[in-house]
């Protein structure tokens, strides 16, 4: 039965736990973590009304707010796995997984936790295994997921022995619901193109794989279903190939919408090349941050990926469903449009619907 406030847990083996606390306050483990661990001095925001609903619980149960007691009662360490499946962990500041570590690590310093990287895992095949001989994934009390494409069978796993983890990204379930933070690319993909069908563009091409990981797939739904509803039409380029690129251009392409932003280089090159100036002949809408290193000079129209955002928020469904608390486990959050400078009206005479 759930402990009402007011009424102090008795029985001779029962002791309360940051959970309970938590379940009577009617907030998260990592907001009561916080209290409990005055960590209100760091830039930290708890409503004070929150706050005292917390401290008042404490009060009522008689919780003895002892860190090593309250850690072996709730068997949890505030160890968080980092888990990426790339064969190295990212550490300098332009590549693309850099900010979602930041994040992880700025909001693991306000919850009071430590951040394990997985790094002992063999690589196989260019990739990290998780569930290799000798893994340490079960020295924490949990893990976060960072990667492009994730393992579907570790997915499965995790989800079917009950540890607990969070993506960041969006994964299909596997065996069942798997807890992400991942961003919003449908929708944002899908507001380019309203934009470019706003400027008069009627036959979009789009550049990349539209498969395999969610991420890809999510972009191309975006594309397709907002493509459709302004009644353009389209083209898919699974490569940014130029005799694949001067058939779509002959056939009527003023737009090209790209999956992978560091393809700008080899397109702009190739663009010029043929005589095709960027926007006045074809623009060109980049679907997220690069990937892969790159140098573009171009102020390039698309998006960008909340990534520190989505690291940080990880770690807060992490601590949510550690502790039971009721919370939203799988989570969008919105990417920022850049306007730039290569999406522009179509040039008259190049369209065909």
């Amino acid at each position: 039965m759930p402990i009402e406030k007011g009424h102090a847990v008795t029985g001779p083996r029962r002791r309360v736990t940051q959970r309970d606390i938590a379940r009577i306050s009617g907030v998260s483990q990592a907001t009561v973590s916080l209290v409990l661990n005055n960590r209100l001095d760091i830039g930290v925001r708890i409503a004070p009304v929150t706050r005292q609903r917390v401290l008042d619980a404490i009060r009522d149960t008689g919780y003895v707010a002892d860190p090593i007691a309250r850690r072996l009662a709730d068997q949890h360490n505030q160890i968080i796995g980092v888990f990426t499946y790339e064969p190295v962990f990212p550490s300098g500041t332009k590549d693309f997984f850099h900010p979602f570590l930041v994040g992880l690590e700025q909001q693991a310093e306000q919850l009071g936790c430590d951040l394990l990287l997985l790094t002992s895992a063999p690589v196989k095949g260019g990739r990290r295994r998780m569930f290799a001989e000798g893994s340490r994934i079960r020295l924490a009390d949990g893990c976060v997921l960072l990667g492009l494409e994730v393992d579907r069978d570790d997915l499965t796993r995790l989800v079917a022995e009950g540890i607990p983890f969070v993506s960041v990204g969006r994964r299909d379930d596997a065996g069942g619901p798997v807890p992400y933070v991942g961003a919003d690319y449908p929708t944002a993909t899908a507001a380019l193109v309203d934009r470019a069908a706003a400027l008069g563009h009627r036959s979009l091409a789009y550049v990349g794989r539209g498969a395999g990981p969610e991420s890809y797939v999510d972009r191309l739904r975006g594309f397709s279903e907002a493509a459709e509803a302004a009644g353009v039409a389209v083209r898919r380029l699974p490569e940014a190939e130029p005799e694949a690129l001067d058939a779509a251009v002959a056939d009527g392409v003023t737009a090209l919408f790209l999956e992978e932003p560091a393809d700008v280089p080899a397109i702009t090159a190739w663009a010029d090349g043929r005589g095709l100036g960027v926007p006045a002949d074809l623009s060109l809408v980049t679907l997220g941050d690069p990937t892969r290193p790159v140098s573009i000079d171009l102020d390039v129209t698309g998006f960008t990926i909340p990534r520190r955002e989505m690291g940080r928020q990880a770690l807060d469904v992490f601590f949510a469903l550690l502790g039971d608390a009721a919370t939203d486990a799988q989570r969008l959050l919105p990417c920022e449009l850049h306007d730039g400078a290569t999406l522009a009206s179509a040039p008259v005479g190049r369209n065909r619907s």
